[in-house]
């Protein structure tokens, strides 16, 4: 792992997303809760929220964080179709967040295909990426539109 020792413990912040693309029959399913396994949308949130917190243990060389607030949220987007997943995760430490966010966002998008697999094999996940992070030594990073 980097040595972050000499680091000053700062706010830092990281914003990601991605998105499962499905038929339209599938998504109207999920939206009326429908799915045999149950509510996509709060599995979703809250698997990606448990992988958020277990990061250090999945990323080989992630430091393990103290994390002071994780928000996962799971959108129904009728142009994709499908779903789109946002994570905002941040930290009062010596490292930044952005594999955190990446990664719940990651586990929530596997969470939403596991539980409707059975009716639409065909699903993507899609554009999982970095949008925002502030602050550390490298300051604020917006990804372009």
């Amino acid at each position: 792992m980097v040595d972050v020792s000499e680091k000053p413990a700062t706010e830092r912040e990281a914003l990601a997303e991605g998105s499962v693309l499905m038929q339209p029959a599938t998504l109207a399913l999920v939206r009326r809760g429908d799915s045999k396994k149950g509510d996509v949308f709060s599995a979703a949130r809250i698997a990606g929220i448990m992988a958020a917190k277990r990061t250090h243990q999945l990323i080989p060389l992630c430091h393990p964080l103290a994390l002071s607030q994780i928000e996962v949220e799971v959108l129904a987007d009728t142009k994709l179709p499908g779903l789109k997943v946002t994570a905002r995760v941040k930290v009062a430490g010596q490292t930044g967040v952005e594999m955190e966010a990446l990664t719940a966002v990651a586990v929530a998008c596997l969470t939403i295909y596991d539980m409707v697999k059975a009716v639409d094999r065909g699903m993507r996940i899609d554009g999982i990426r970095l949008m925002q992070k502030r602050g550390g030594r490298s300051g604020h990073y917006r990804a372009e539109e």
